[in-house]
């Protein structure tokens, strides 16, 4: 009887730890889960904030009537290839840049800094402004309907390129922006062209507006395709 009542007793001695021994790592085991989840979506993340789609959002004035300051945007970095986003180097080639396309590009008197314009000139061609029309290749360029002109004003071009500047020619793997506020624009008019490389995508939608003066959301604006 003392034999069977140890040996009984020594069993319910063993049952708790390792009861509390299986719990411990169940939770240990969820938690691990959870963690490979938040890791995994993370990565993923990451992987297509980098290569396919990042969204934006719009701080100044120099897009406007097509972009407003609020606008948050998503840009296709996709359709022109993928870069390393370090060296920029192309790792896989698609599409270049059009006419008319809105790009978001890294500035290059900054590269911190992010800059959305139209492109107005691919590679080979010729731009020039005359009283504030621009002419590609000889040919008038029609503003896009979303473009405007706020200062009626003419500025020569000896004192500064807004409104009266070339010809130049867009060099190799280069390309010509502008801003569709033509004339609240700091764009290639005044500093230059934008390398290939640097382009980081292609805009496309908006899908949220926050108008910060009336401190509401622009709904009308929301899913807006751009072109």
């Amino acid at each position: 009887m003392n034999l069977f009542s140890k040996s009984n007793n020594n069993d319910s001695n063993n049952t708790v730890p390792q009861s509390q021994e299986s719990r411990q790592r169940s939770w240990q085991a969820v938690v691990w889960e959870y963690a490979q989840a938040i890791l995994i979506a993370l990565v993923l993340a990451l992987i297509i904030r980098a290569f396919v789609v990042q969204a934006f959002k719009i701080p100044s004035g120099s897009m406007i009537k097509t972009l407003l300051i609020g606008d948050h945007i998503l840009v296709n970095k996709f359709i022109y290839g993928i870069r390393n986003p370090i060296t920029r180097n192309a790792w896989v080639e698609m599409k270049k840049p059009e006419r008319g396309d809105i790009v978001v590009f890294i500035y290059p008197l900054d590269r911190d800094k992010d800059f959305i314009k139209r492109v107005i000139g691919i590679a080979g061609d010729t731009v020039e402004v005359r009283n504030k029309k621009v002419y590609v290749n000889g040919k008038l360029m029609p503003d896009p309907p979303t473009a405007q002109h706020t200062d009626p004003r003419i500025i020569p071009g000896n004192i500064q390129p807004r409104d009266n500047m070339g010809p130049v020619t867009v060099p190799p793997d280069s390309l010509f922006v502008m801003g569709d506020n033509r004339d609240q624009s700091y764009d290639s008019r005044f500093w230059g062209f934008v390398p290939l490389k640097d382009v980081k995508g292609q805009a496309f939608l908006i899908y949220w507006s926050w108008d910060s003066e009336n401190f509401r959301p622009r709904l009308g604006r929301i899913g807006t395709v751009l072109h």
